[in-house]
Formats: C-alpha cells, structure tokens, sequence
C-alpha cells in the first residue's frame, strides 16, 4: 500500500517493554520443491525500484485453463532511484506490478509497457514495467493489488465458451493536477480478455480501468480492497464480479462492497456492510471475498478492536450483491505484534513483527471457499479461514485455521497450524475447488521481537498442505516448501525509518495443485549505516539520514515476491 489510511480521534500510545532478544536455527529451503522470482523484471539494484511488496489478493489462476495464473504485487520498478536520502514515491507514477506464467506458477514473465516513468530518474513518458492505462485516464494505480479470473460475458451472458477476463483492482488518486476522482484515493478496476497478448507486451489487449468506489467525500481514503468473479457456472448468479474495500472517512469507516453484472464495465453504487467508527488502531478493514456454488456471496474481514479481543467477522448476500445480512462474529483474535517506539518516534504507530523499526503487521484474514469452479458440479463449499494470532503471547504467534461446512453458519474449532518453531505473519490459505486439499503460506520469522537493530531477523518463505477428509475435516499439515532465509532489515519503508514487507501473502488452489506467492527478503542486502540510523530513533540526537545510493551495498532495500508451483 502506497499510503496509510486516515486515522481519527488518538488513543493512549503506551510502549512496550523491551523483547527478550535472542539467535535462530538457521533453516534449509526445502529439499525436493523448488521456487522461483515472480517479479522478474524488477531490478535488485536502485532502491526504491527494486521494492517490491504486498501480493496480495494476487494469484489469479484461471478455472478454464488451470495452468494460466497471474500475479501482482506493489511494484517500484517505474519510480525514481533514490535522490540521496529522498526516496519518495515519485508523483503519476503507477506501482500496479503484473506478472504472468502459463506453467502454473513454476516461472513468470514481467510485460513492457508505455506510460509515466521515471526509471531514469526525471518524470515522463517512457517504459513501465505496471498495468498500463491509468496515465491516459488521468489517474495513479497505488498498489494493493487484487486479481481474479471469471467469465467473458458474450451475446448470451456469461460463459466459459466465451472466454475467460482478467480482473486487476488496486487503489487510485489523481494524476498531478487531475480531478478524475474525488476522494484521496479510489477503487480502480482493469480488465483484459487477452492474457497471452498482455504478457507478450500487448498494450491494447488491456482496457481501461473503471472506478468502482463512487460519490467520494474530498476526505474519503478508500483502501485494503478485494475482487472476486463468481466462476462456478451453476451460480445462478454466474458472472457477477465483486469488489470491497475500506471507506476510511471523517467520522465512520465501513465495509463496502460493490458489484458489476457487465464485466466490470459498470459498478453499482457501493452497499455499506458493516459501518464502524474508528480510533487510531481499531477499525474493520481487510476485506476479501468469496462466493460458493449456488451464488452466495460472502465478505469477510478483520475488526481490529486492539487493545480489546479482536475478531474475524463475515456477511453474505442472497441477492448478487444488492444487499446484505447482519454481520456476524466468526472467531476472536489477539492481535499479532508489538507496538514499535521507533514507528511512535517517527509520528506514525505501528506494530511490528520482528522487533524496533521493523515490519508492520496485522491480524488480517485469509478465506476461500471450494465452490467447484469452473462448472460447480463437485463443489463442497467448505469454508476455510486463517489468521496470525498471538493469544499465546508475544513471540509464540501461531497461524489458526476454522472451516465450515454449512455456508458459516456452525464453524470448527482453531487449530495451529503453522510449522513447529516458526512464527507465522500474513498466513494465506486456498482450498482446493473440489474440497480435497487445503495450502498455506506464510512468511516464516525464526528469531524474536527484537529491542534492536544490530542483530540479525531471519525470516523465508513456507507453503504447506492438508488434506481434507470425506467428512470436510481438514487432516494435519505437511510442509511443502521452505523458501530461502533472507534479513528482514535489509527491506526499507520508503521514509527509510523502518523495514517493510507489506501486509499479505497468497495462494491460490486447483484440483491438482497450489500457486503460491510471499514477500522474500533472500538478496536484499543489509545496511549497517541503515541500522545505525534506525536504532537512533530512540536516541536524545537522531543521526542523519543515510542514502541508499552511497551508503549501503546496492542490493539493500531488494525484496521480491517469490513463489512456485506445490502440488501434494
């Protein structure tokens, strides 16, 4: 996410006490899986070019083709390098990163493409390495992107004889002196029908992105945004794409959800779902949806009540989006993560993960739903969920898994299930369309919260795998994969105070195996000066700001999203 949401009102900040410090058990990627880069074209040199973050609702496998999967992610290529110690996002440029495979996730390629560009460091029309078509409309794709593949609508409605369209939204704002949206930032749609010709640099195979969020206040901040397509032909609402989003504002920040009945070229007005008020910390955001074999369509999302329990909530809607039922509680939730005095010094509170300065986190959820797509014949819609919670306290964070089998209405009870010894951030899951196997992935940080920035905060990517019983459930988890270990300090908020890894992972299910994407930090280099400067947040003289470029090996700041293909 290119920007934080509007907070109001403040609550007490109260500082945590110091973590107990501590090494790690080096861990070996997994033998016998193999994975791979999935932003290809992204350097590792040039921060922040080579940043690259938050995949989140972004593995987009086409029910059709099974072998087909796109991916996206927050994508810097196109950004300015560093101008000494001011590494900015540079204004107009797009961060929607797009990445395409056709093996089924086994390897990616990155598309060129013609918009605004700064790679060369001055602003201008050039080579861009994002979704294209959002300079042409006037508008800034700001990342947190989210992909999903559903029907081609045709003479007749929608069918999979059609052909199958490409859904990608993301945040949006004004291109610099642009009123296209009136809101701070804007939900965002494109499409493309044509994958193959958008992945061999086809610009025209890609159509216009549409706003989806409407009738903004000036004050409006729409963000943490989610797409689906219902992609199961015996819907009665086959077709129909979603989207929802957070509509952080002045006074209320609801849960929304607006749908399209023509292929995303149209949006309805945005339902209000569920409409809190929110503090500093707390409020419902983190929104994902999904929709079972008859139709039903359920938003789910995560209602941070810090420093109360929080929850896992959902709704669902009978009626293809137009309105929805009472919310309802699904699971209780710690919340993961500590609150960093660095972030508190540099006037922006955050939790995070693995120590002062380091990377933000939440409690966010995960869901899908096995609706038998791309026909819905052998659909069990069981439910499965998942979510980093820390009720066994800091530094024992688990990943717990509930499931349902009867549209939410009765839901198992949680189980860990993480790898032994790891502590699980940002946990996806996706359950196969059959219902015969669940996957997970995580980002795995084997060492804990740190009080400071000179040792070491290992961390890798994993995937796991369950089966599913005829009873609907889901057996013990095996690990597929265990990814590269890499130093989570040599990533960097664009501000450079801190790390940043983003806020999501995710994976996606056919019958036959797994794609999976996460944030890796294996060839991101770190920086003593960078150390030194962050660990000075806390100190009476705060040292000055290092500059990438001069001050720390080329590669710092270089994460990826890496992933592959897993099959059980």
């Amino acid at each position: 996410m290119r920007r934080r949401a509007l907070t109001v009102g403040m609550v007490p900040l109260v500082l945590v006490a110091n973590a107990i410090a501590g090494g790690a058990t080096p861990v070996r990627a997994g033998s016998g899986s193999t994975d791979t880069l999935v932003n290809v074209g992204s350097p590792s040199t040039q921060f922040p070019r080579n940043k690259q973050n938050e995949p989140a609702v972004s593995v987009a496998i086409d029910p059709s083709h099974p072998n087909v999967v796109v991916s996206g992610s927050n994508d810097e290529i196109d950004n300015a390098p560093c101008a000494a110690s001011n590494c900015a996002f540079t204004p107009g440029v797009t961060d929607n990163g797009v990445y395409f495979s056709f093996n089924g996730g086994r390897s990616y390629t990155q598309p060129t493409y013609t918009g605004w560009s700064a790679r060369a460091g001055t602003a201008q029309v050039g080579p861009i390495g994002t979704v294209p078509g959002y300079f042409e409309k006037g508008i800034v794709g700001d990342g947190d992107p989210a992909l999903a593949f559903g029907p081609r609508p045709g003479p007749h409605g929608f069918s999979w004889t059609n052909g199958s369209r490409l859904y990608y939204a993301s945040l949006a704002s004004n291109f610099p002196d642009s009123t296209t949206i009136k809101g701070a930032e804007a939900i965002a749609v494109a499409r493309t029908d044509h994958v193959a010709a958008a992945a061999a640099n086809d610009q025209a195979a890609w159509m216009a992105p549409v706003i989806a969020s409407k009738d903004l206040a000036p004050i409006t901040f729409s963000d943490k945004d989610a797409i689906w397509a219902d992609n199961a032909a015996s819907s009665r609402f086959f077709g129909n794409a979603y989207v929802c989003w957070t509509s952080f504002g002045a006074t209320h920040s609801p849960i929304v959800v607006a749908h399209s009945t023509d292929g995303g070229s149209s949006w309805s007005d945005p339902v209000k779902v569920f409409n809190a008020i929110p503090t500093t910390f707390t409020g419902p955001s983190g929104c994902t949806l999904r929709t079972d074999s008859r139709g039903t369509v359920y938003v789910f999302w995560f209602q941070d009540n810090y420093p109360r329990t929080s929850e896992q909530m959902f709704a669902r809607s009978f009626d293809g989006g137009v309105t929805f039922g009472e919310p309802r509680a699904v699971a209780s939730v710690v919340d993961v993560g500590a609150l960093d005095p660095v972030h508190v010094a540099n006037s922006d509170p955050r939790f995070t993960f693995d120590g002062i300065a380091g990377a933000r986190t939440w409690s966010v959820l995960s869901v899908d739903i096995a609706n038998g797509a791309p026909s819905g014949r052998d659909a069990t819609n069981e439910i499965v969920m998942t979510w980093s919670d820390a009720r066994r306290g800091l530094n024992h964070e688990q990943a717990l898994l509930k499931s349902s089998m009867d549209g939410g209405r009765i839901w198992s009870a949680p189980v860990a299930i993480q790898q032994s010894g790891d502590r699980p951030d940002f946990p996806a899951v996706a359950i196969s369309p059959n219902g015969k196997d669940v996957y997970l992935t995580y980002d795995a940080f084997l060492a804990p919260w740190r009080n400071t920035t000179a040792t070491s905060r290992p961390m890798l990517g994993v995937v796991r795998h369950a089966r599913v019983g005829l009873d609907g459930v889901v057996g013990d988890f095996g690990t597929l994969h265990r990814g590269a270990v890499g130093d989570a300090r040599g990533s960097a908020e664009n501000n450079l105070c801190c790390e940043f890894l983003g806020d999501y992972n995710y994976v996606s299910a056919t019958r036959t195996y797994a794609a999976a994407n996460w944030n890796d930090v294996r060839d991101a280099a770190v920086c003593p000066a960078m150390n030194a400067y962050r660990q000075s947040f806390l100190n009476p003289t705060r040292l000055p700001t290092p500059s990438p470029a001069t001050d720390c090996p080329p590669t710092f700041g270089n994460s990826d999203i890496f992933g592959g293909r897993y099959s059980p």
